[in-house]
């Protein structure tokens, strides 16, 4: 039996009582106020996430740059990217790397990573940062806030810490004439904290003494360094920083990690008695009457000495090894004379062969010379006594023919060691080849000191890169600059 309603009839609908209307309005708020929790919750859990994977140790890292703490909490280093900023959502954490993809100018290989030599004494981080772009560059700049900092180069006024004015847009990190002879991709603090560029890196150095800062850049246009052979022109600026417990400390790991010891001790003499120049009171005009009137003088004046030192212009031509017969008409009686008085005699030499010398083809027979780009002929290069060929010491035949020369010199007339000249990178030419590729254009500078360590007795050198396990005397004479002419502030 079924029940019809007619199609005007509505149910009547059931009214909450007034007593249960605040009950739901209470669960319908808890249920908000849940959510809203959770949402929170959510939020916070990613932001603690995000701040941990930004964080390595005692490093905090943001989107344009970085700080480091010491264990004190307080900073000491700080280094502010210049040349892009960070994706920070591109940045993830594995174990002791903290790396980024991505920059606002796109992709890129960011990475730092800790390293842990003794937590309580010495802390490190290994920073990189590499583009993916031809011919870019990438700069950082490092704070020196309100610390002394010590290292780079020899340069002519040598301030003790470094003393730097004004501004200067980053230049080639290389021996010659801007920063000197000695250097070294090195920094040290008060603040107990180091940096040491890695040696891969097409280093420009520049400084605003304003903002008290360095400016660090990695670069291969418009540069001397050249991307390893096959490699395209992508710089990286990589480098590590460590933080010690004091000064010392952190020193003597850095130069446990990075340097090199002498092997050998040079002669005692040279560093307890004068050393005797000729160019001191000479220059080039330099003869066998006046030498030996210059041994006369010291020894009636009752002078400690070393050696005398025989510098410029006792050659014939430059590249020549031998003495000028003219000069010196009796070159062997002279050298009797001297060591019957008592003195050692130390030649100067420098890596330059003068067109008009008799090796100048004997160079270009053998392939002795650093070459054009052809890598056919030899490149020419003015130098302050004319125009001539350079020496090629990445090639070891060079190495071997020089160290010949210099030997057959030492058994003719008895001399002790030389006094090596030159070697600076700004002697090379803008486009050159040599044996071995240079990368690195200071790695010429080391082949040059590595060639002079076999006669470290009493051998001096005024070029340094990489070379603190060479045991010679190096001496500071920047290009142009006179000899003894430096500034120490």
């Amino acid at each position: 039996m079924y029940t019809f309603l007619p199609e005007n009839i509505t149910p009547v609908k059931q009214k909450v009582p007034k007593e249960q209307k605040p009950l739901i309005g209470a669960v319908l708020l808890g249920i908000f106020l849940v959510i809203s929790a959770v949402v929170s919750w959510c939020f916070y859990s990613v932001s603690l996430r995000k701040a941990d994977r930004l964080k390595t140790e005692l490093l905090f890292l943001k989107k344009d740059g970085f700080v480091i703490l010491n264990h004190q909490e307080k900073v000491v280093f700080r280094m502010a990217f210049q040349s892009g900023v960070l994706d920070l959502d591109s940045c993830a954490k594995y174990g002791a790397i903290l790396s980024c993809t991505r920059s606002d100018k796109g992709p890129l290989k960011f990475f730092v990573q800790t390293v842990i030599k003794d937590k309580a004494t010495v802390m490190c981080y290994r920073v990189r940062w590499e583009e993916f772009v031809a011919d870019t560059s990438i700069m950082h700049t490092m704070y020196w806030d309100n610390a002394y900092w010590y290292g780079g180069a020899e340069m002519r006024t040598q301030h003790w810490p470094i003393k730097l004015s004004g501004y200067q847009e980053p230049k080639p990190f290389v021996t010659g004439r801007f920063f000197g002879g000695i250097l070294e991709s090195y920094w040290l603090s008060s603040n107990a904290t180091a940096i040491k560029i890695n040696a891969s890196v097409p280093f420009h150095l520049g400084w605003n003494s304003t903002e008290k800062a360095f400016f660090f850049e990695a670069r291969y246009k418009d540069s001397p360094y050249k991307p390893p052979p096959g490699k395209p022109p992508f710089p990286e600026l990589s480098y590590r920083v460590c933080v010690g417990s004091d000064v010392t400390s952190i020193h003597k790991y850095m130069v446990r990690r990075y340097f090199n010891k002498p092997s050998r001790i040079p002669s005692e003499s040279a560093f307890k008695f004068p050393i005797w120049s000729t160019w001191a009171l000479y220059k080039a005009n330099i003869n066998q009457e006046k030498l030996l009137n210059f041994t006369e003088s010291i020894k009636k004046y009752q002078f400690n000495y070393s050696h005398i030192e025989i510098d410029d212009m006792y050659s014939e031509y430059y590249g020549d090894f031998d003495f000028d017969p003219v000069k010196f008409p009796d070159a062997p009686a002279m050298f009797k004379k001297l060591k019957e008085d008592g003195f050692k005699v130390t030649l100067w030499i420098h890596p330059f062969v003068n067109y008009n010398s008799s090796n100048f083809g004997v160079g270009i027979e053998r392939g002795l010379f650093v070459k054009e780009p052809s890598g056919r002929l030899p490149a020419m290069v003015q130098w302050w006594n004319g125009i001539g060929a350079l020496l090629d010491f990445t090639n070891p035949s060079t190495k071997e023919w020089f160290q010949n020369n210099l030997r057959q010199l030492r058994t003719k007339y008895g001399i002790s060691s030389f006094k090596f000249d030159a070697g600076e990178t700004s002697y090379l030419p803008n486009q050159f080849s040599t044996y071995q590729s240079l990368s690195d254009p200071n790695m010429y500078s080391r082949r040059y000191t590595e060639m002079a360590d076999q006669f470290y007795d009493l051998a001096e050198l005024r070029v340094g890169y990489q070379s603190q396990n060479i045991s010679c005397f190096f001496f500071e004479s920047s290009t142009g600059i006179p000899i003894g002419d430096t500034s120490w502030g």
